[in-house]
């Protein structure tokens, strides 16, 4: 039995594995981001552990998740991801991924950097003091604002819920728990 105490989602090698190694760390490597993204939105309706059981097919489909590579993806390249049962074969969530890769790029044209724009809107890194993981919001003021400036720009499958979930993952909002052991990180 592991002693440590974590965050109740943190169940099983993998779901452990990326919460102690990833969630709610400040990342700020762009490429790192336009995966987080990715994976959020490829993400909604179904457990987040599903995606990262399939965050390895996930790589292999969308070229490590370089936007640069992915923005260049024709119709051949959706129908070929498609069939690939690696990820979740979900067409809307494919072309969003597309979409998102050259929306990406011209925000980091825009601003020198995802990075830069995206931490400013998001005021981060906060960090709250919620006791239970079932007192967490879905969404917050900061992430509905993510939202509408994400789609002024043109990304698709960026509501509110999915920019927080962005939001934890990426460290803009550090969201253990008071009694797990990275509260304090």
């Amino acid at each position: 039995m592991d002693p440590v105490n974590r965050c109740s989602w943190a169940v099983g090698d993998l779901m452990t594995r990326y919460h102690d190694t990833e969630w709610g760390r400040p990342e700020h490597n762009d490429n790192r981001l336009y995966e987080f993204l990715v994976l959020q939105g490829a993400q909604a309706g179904l457990s987040w552990s599903t995606i990262l059981n399939k965050r390895e097919g996930y790589r292999s489909a969308f070229a490590g998740f370089d936007p640069t590579v992915v923005v260049a993806y024709t119709d051949q390249d959706v129908q070929s991801i498609l069939h690939d049962s690696r990820i979740v074969r979900n067409r809307r969530k494919i072309e969003s991924a597309i979409n998102n890769a050259a929306r990406f790029l011209e925000v980091q044209k825009e601003y020198g950097s995802f990075d830069r724009y995206i931490w400013e809107l998001s005021g981060g890194p906060v960090k709250n003091s919620f006791k239970d993981h079932s007192e967490l919001p879905a969404a917050t003021p900061v992430s509905s604002r993510m939202s509408l400036s994400l789609r002024s720009h043109g990304f698709t499958f960026v509501g509110p819920v999915m920019c927080y979930a962005f939001m934890q993952a990426a460290g803009m909002v550090n969201d253990h728990t008071a009694k797990c052991f990275l509260y304090q990180v």
